[in-house]
């Protein structure tokens, strides 16, 4: 029961996580120390509040609504989603569709149809019969799409 347990903990995917997990509490920290220690007060000035509004609240029969500790929390989840948007995200989408373009090939054997001799599935872009040995012309559309040369 513990060697299912060690090889579920050890797999990379699960320490990948738990990396990944890591570095983003770490990056979050570094996200919500930038937004309390500059946007939050820089905001402030602008709202014309003392620079910093995180401290702001109004009591309603005795009851005390932080509302200002919601808006510093929701600021610094913004910049944390538009730096992980912009500097990962978008890099990324640009990385994979160059390499996705690049390894992107066409199945030559994946378009089909029948040959006008026995009537057997056969490739389109084939040149002889598999099943009876019958020479036919390659589909062009095929050949075209496959990249090959056109046969006379």
């Amino acid at each position: 029961m513990l060697n299912g347990f060690k090889d579920f903990i050890l797999r990379g995917n699960v320490i990948s996580m738990a990396i990944g997990l890591a570095v983003g509490a770490a990056f979050t920290a570094v996200v919500t120390g930038f937004s309390t220690a500059f946007i939050t007060p820089l905001i402030g000035l602008a709202t014309g509040s003392v620079g910093d509004f995180s401290s702001a609240e109004f009591s309603v029969d005795g009851a005390i609504f932080p509302y200002g500790k919601f808006l510093a929390a929701a600021i610094a989840f913004l910049i944390t989603a538009a730096v992980l948007y912009f500097g990962v995200v978008v890099p990324m989408t640009k990385v994979q569709s160059r390499f996705s373009k690049a390894e992107e090939k066409v199945d030559i054997k994946a378009a089909l149809r029948d040959c006008p001799r026995c009537y057997t599935e056969i490739p389109a872009i084939a040149s002889r019969c598999a099943h009876c040995t019958s020479e036919i012309k390659p589909d062009p559309e095929a050949l075209v799409l496959a990249g090959l040369p056109a046969q006379r």
